[in-house]
Order: structure tokens, then C-alpha cells, then sequence
């Protein structure tokens, strides 16, 4: 078996030279490393990667917790995540904890004795926000709040369910349905003072995850409160059914034929893709005229919003900058986890003590700026605008206790897709 000591004789360095080249640490000279590089591809050298990784104290490995790839929006995160992460030189392990009926602890677990180098986290949790603050590693946080000084990305929610509000009240629907997943996660942070099953109108209050208006760790529930909230303005029926968990995909044909068989006067059915689906085809099944007699709307553009016998309205997720963001704020953090690691190693001073934020952005000191630089900017992206723009990036403040605790918040905007399934404003 060829090792390091065949190739440093074959190219006539050290061996430490060699370990250089191997590892990617230290200066070697150009010229050594075509040597080096020359004398491994004669002798079919195979680094031993798990020494390597011993050496760097690096896997390469991000773990990603979604709690289904069954459904499409998680599919399509998840597809454009693992391309992200290869493109950066790291692997993927995918944790979809309802399909393996596996809780979120043992990939806690495997981070913090370093058999991966960071955590994505995709799925609803009940953990409480300490457990997640001790981990002490490299750790971002997907459409929820998990605790101060953990990095959240997320799409503009709030700005969604404006844009869907504009475009039912703009065609004059009178009696709008959503179809959506458990109430529950609306108010699933215990929090002093809270006053749980507040209404809609809750929204004119600052909006901070797990700091402000709304006691939830669940940022996507602010686009159905958004869109209750415009409808309550205007004076407009609606209702919310539950779908069931995200998991429950037959939830949401149940949920549609509940609405159709209970409602006889519903004119609009708000859903994310698979319920929107759904609605569009028993629609036609029951020779519902849409968008005329039901206009239908659906929440997330995936490949699904074009799968449902005619072309849904969407407000659509930028899949690919979502994914771009937590790729880049994983990778910031795992490189100052390193580098403190690596300062510590050499009794140099690493800088500051350990934090999992990563990356940086604009500080909002007062508890209302985060909402209030949320609202400062359009809903949505309209059709023929730029989907692509780039996202806010907050640096919350939020209260924990008798300190202030910073999480950068990247919020990124949604675009309004409008297809066959509403009527032209």
C-alpha cells in the first residue's frame, strides 16, 4: 500500500512537505506541489481521508433536517441545497425525521462529537431554545426560530401574504378559504405575557421571532395572520382548515374536499402547492368554473404549481438564494468555528469567545426596527420584476431576559406568478 513516505521519496521531499499538499495547510511552494502532485498520480496515491479529517478536525459533512422529502417544497429545498453544498466542497446527510421516525437529537448528537462540521435545521421543534444555544456549534436555522444567536434564513412571509391579500381583494372575493397545516404552531413558544389565541390583528404590534408581537418560533405563520389580518380590514369572510401535519399529504385532499362539500358560497382557496392542486382538480371533477366560480392560489412555485391540470397563481419561493443564503451562513460559521479552533490550538487569541452567528448585517437596536424594516419594502416580487433580488439582512434585537442577543435574519422576497386559476385585476 502506497503511503506519504513513498510519495515524499518519489518526489523528493520531506514527508511533513507532503502532509502540506495532502491537507492544504501551511506554504508550499509551486513548484513542490506539481512534485508532489506529479510523484501521488504515479504511485495511484490515495489520501487517507479520515486521517486528514482527524488532522483538519474537519468531516466536510453538513447535516440538513427537513421533516419530509415527500413533499415538494422540502424536495426542491433540498435538491438546491445539496447542489450548493457540493459546489463548496461539503457532502450532504439528509435527515427527514418523519420519514425515519427519528427525533432531531441524534444529529445533534453526531455534531457536537464532530462526525459532521454543521447542522441546517428545516423542521419544526419543540426543543426549547437552550438546547439549542448549548450546542456550541456551527448551527443555522431555516423558516423558524431556534434561539439568540442562532442565524435564521427565511423567506418574506409577511410580504406573501400581502401580495395574496392584493390579489384577492383586488378580484372581489367574498368568502376566502386557507388550508394550512396544525393552528397550533401559530402560538407554540410559551413566552410572559403572551396572549395566546390573539387575533390577526395582532400584527399592528412588532413582529420579532421569539421576541415580539406573535409567540411563535414559526415564521411562515405570519402569511396566513398577514393575509387575516388584510381580510379582517376589508371585511371579508374566511376561514382556516387544517390540512394536518406536513407530512400528511392526504391531509390536504380531505381538507379541499371538506371545503368544497361545506362552503357553498367559497370563492377563493388559499394553499400551498399541493393543496392548491388538489382544489383544482376536484374543482373540475365537480364542474366548478375556475378562476370564475373559485379562484385558487397557491403558496411555494414548485414543480407541483404546474402539475395541476391548469396553471396556478403562486407565489413562489426562490428556492435557489434560500438554499445560496444557508449555504453561505453554515460555511461562515464552520470557518470561524475553525479558526477559533485553530487559534485556541496555538494559544493565540481566537478573537472572541464562541457564537454561532454567522455573517453580519444591518443592527436594529430598538424591539420594533426588525418589523419595521420588514414592512419598509413591497410585499412581493410582481410578475416581470426581478425574482432574484437580494434579500434583507437584520441583525435582530430581540429581549432575552436582562440582555439584547443578535440573529441575522436573512429575508428573502417572494414572486408573484400569475396564472390560470385567478381572475385578472
Amino acid at each position: 500500500m502506497v503511503g506519504m513516505r513513498d510519495v515524499a521519496r518519489a518526489a523528493g521531499v520531506s514527508i511533513s512537505t507532503v502532509s502540506l499538499v495532502v491537507n492544504g495547510t501551511g506554504y508550499v511552494s509551486d513548484e513542490m506541489k506539481a512534485r508532489v502532485h506529479t510523484a501521488m498520480e504515479d504511485l495511484d496515491y490515495i489520501p487517507n481521508e479520515l486521517a486528514r479529517n482527524l488532522y483538519r478536525n474537519r468531516t466536510d459533512i453538513i447535516g440538513v433536517i427537513v421533516p419530509t422529502i415527500r413533499h415538494p417544497f422540502f424536495a426542491t429545498l433540498t435538491a438546491s441545497l445539496q447542489r450548493v453544498l457540493y459546489q463548496h466542497g461539503f457532502r450532504t446527510i439528509l435527515c427527514s425525521t418523519v420519514d425515519v421516525n427519528q427525533d432531531v437529537d441524534q444529529y445533534v448528537d453526531m455534531l457536537r462529537r464532530h462526525m459532521m462540521d454543521g447542522i441546517i435545521m428545516g423542521a419544526h421543534t419543540t426543543y426549547p431554545a437552550s438546547y439549542w444555544t448549548s450546542i456550541g456549534r456551527p448551527l443555522v436555522a431555516f423558516d423558524r426560530y431556534l434561539g439568540p444567536g442562532i442565524p435564521v434564513v427565511a423567506s418574506d412571509h409577511e410580504g406573501g401574504g400581502r401580495s395574496v391579500a392584493d390579489i384577492l381583494l383586488g378580484s372581489k372575493a367574498r368568502h376566502v378559504v386557507m388550508i394550512g397545516g396544525p393552528r397550533e404552531q401559530f402560538h407554540d413558544m410559551p413566552r410572559a405575557g403572551s396572549n395566546r389565541g390573539r387575533s390577526a390583528k395582532s400584527l399592528t404590534d412588532p413582529i420579532q421571532p421569539g421576541g415580539g408581537g406573535l409567540d411563535t418560533t414559526f415564521p411562515t405563520v405570519r402569511y396566513y395572520l398577514t393575509l387575516e389580518h388584510a381580510l379582517d380590514q376589508a371585511e371579508v369572510r374566511y376561514e382556516y382548515v387544517e390540512a394536518g401535519a406536513v407530512e400528511s399529504l392526504e391531509g390536504y385532499a380531505r381538507a379541499v374536499n371538506h371545503v368544497l362539500d361545506s362552503y357553498d358560497d367559497v370563492d377563493a382557496v388559499v394553499s400551498s402547492d399541493i393543496g392548491a392542486a388538489y382544489c383544482v382538480q376536484e374543482a373540475i371533477r365537480r364542474g366548478i368554473r375556475i378562476p370564475d366560480d373559485l379562484q385558487v392560489i397557491a403558496y411555494d412555485g414548485t414543480y407541483l404549481a404546474d402539475a395541476a391540470g391548469m396553471r396556478l397563481t403562486a407565489l413562489q419561493q426562490n428556492f435557489d438564494r434560500i438554499a445560496e443564503l444557508l449555504g453561505r451562513r453554515i460555511i461562515e460559521s464552520i470557518e470561524a468555528d475553525e479558526k477559533r479552533d485553530n487559534a485556541r490550538r496555538s494559544g493565540r487569541p481566537s478573537g472572541g469567545g464562541r457564537t454561532q452567528t454567522g455573517g453580519s448585517g444591518r443592527e436594529c437596536r430598538d424591539r420594533g426596527a426588525y418589523s419595521a424594516a420588514r414592512r419598509g419594502g413591497q410585499g412581493g416580487v410582481s410578475e416581470g420584476e426581478d425574482p432574484h433580488a437580494g434579500p434583507d439582512s437584520v441583525a435582530e434585537s430581540a429581549m432575552d431576559g436582562n440582555r439584547f442577543v443578535h440573529t441575522v435574519a436573512d429575508v428573502i422576497p417572494l414572486h408573484v406568478r400569475i396564472g390560470e386559476t385567478t381572475k385578472a385585476n
